[in-house]
């Protein structure tokens, strides 16, 4: 079955995978069977055994960042002093700053825009020189919004 990893404490080596089924199944670390640390929100593949999960693997069907990774890029080129690049990524709050502090810069002389404008070419760099397993990590799966 498939499903996203919701919740994991690596003290306990405890964690809970929502399924598709829509119902949530609990797991240990002994049952992590894909290379590389456990990670919230990774999209895993797993036999459920009543309400446990077993033999976890990292599901490598889903598509890769690297669509996802040039669009934000070039919203961050060219639209990146409204934000554009954070709300196609999710990142509504940081966005609405961007976009607010932007418009309210202007109105102020142009410092603040000129910063923003700074911000977004920086992101725009950053996402470009990033592999996209990286991008993909670091922006859509670890929820990391600022550089």
């Amino acid at each position: 079955m498939k499903g996203k990893i919701l919740d994991f404490k690596a003290d306990t080596g405890a964690g809970v995978i929502s399924g598709e089924d829509g119902q949530r199944y609990s797991f240990d670390a002994a049952q992590w069977q894909a290379e590389g640390n456990i990670q919230v929100g990774a999209a895993v593949d797993f036999v459920a055994a009543g309400s446990r999960a077993e033999a976890i693997y990292i599901d490598k069907t889903l598509p890769t960042g690297s669509s996802q990774k040039v669009t934000a890029a070039l919203f961050a080129f060219f639209f990146g002093v409204f934000g554009v690049h954070k709300f196609y990524l999710g990142y509504t709050k940081q966005g609405v700053i961007m976009l607010l502090t932007f418009v309210f810069g202007f109105i102020l002389l142009g410092l603040p825009s000129f910063v923003i404008a700074i911000i977004a070419f920086i992101e725009f760099i950053l996402y470009l020189t990033k592999s996209d397993a990286e991008f993909e990590q670091t922006y859509v799966l670890a929820q990391r919004p600022w550089f």
